[in-house]
């Protein structure tokens, strides 16, 4: 549960909130670089560059999601976290990463994340994914877009 609301944290949000870079224009950034106002703080330094959707790196993905993330995370429905089956649309796959991978710093630090938590009213758990691993739920997730 803990790590499903870590995904609810850094990845959901309704479609209606801004995409970090446009809530920087208007909000306080709390010294973030534009880098991590875009794809968020965390061991994810450079932009994700995802081509043709991996198959592979899919199905890897939702065995982890299954096992780590389905219970908080809906792909069509809020449950305990937002749904996750646009979160691609929303957010940038380091962004996803780096909420998957450092939950606790981007709460405490980065705007989106600290307006999902007020939202959700969760804290979601690091769930001590690799990066590799938090690569394939985010290939998963592209998978989810429909």
């Amino acid at each position: 549960m803990a790590a499903v609301l870590l995904v609810v944290l850094g990845c959901g949000g309704d479609k209606s909130a801004p995409p970090p870079a446009a809530a920087a224009s208007g909000a306080e950034t709390g010294g973030l670089t534009p880098f991590e106002m875009e794809n968020g703080i965390g061991p994810v330094k450079e932009v994700v560059v995802v081509g043709p959707l991996n198959h592979e790196m899919a199905e890897a993905g939702e065995k982890i999601f299954q096992g780590k993330c389905s219970a908080c995370h809906k792909m069509g429905e809020k449950y305990v976290g937002p749904a996750l089956g646009q979160v691609t649309t929303r957010r940038t796959p380091a962004y996803i990463m780096n909420m998957i991978l450092n939950p606790q710093e981007m709460v405490e630090r980065h705007p989106i994340a600290k307006q999902l938590l007020a939202e959700h009213m969760t804290f979601m758990a690091n769930q001590g994914l690799t990066q590799d691993e938090a690569r394939q739920v985010v290939e998963y997730l592209r998978e989810q877009v429909k």
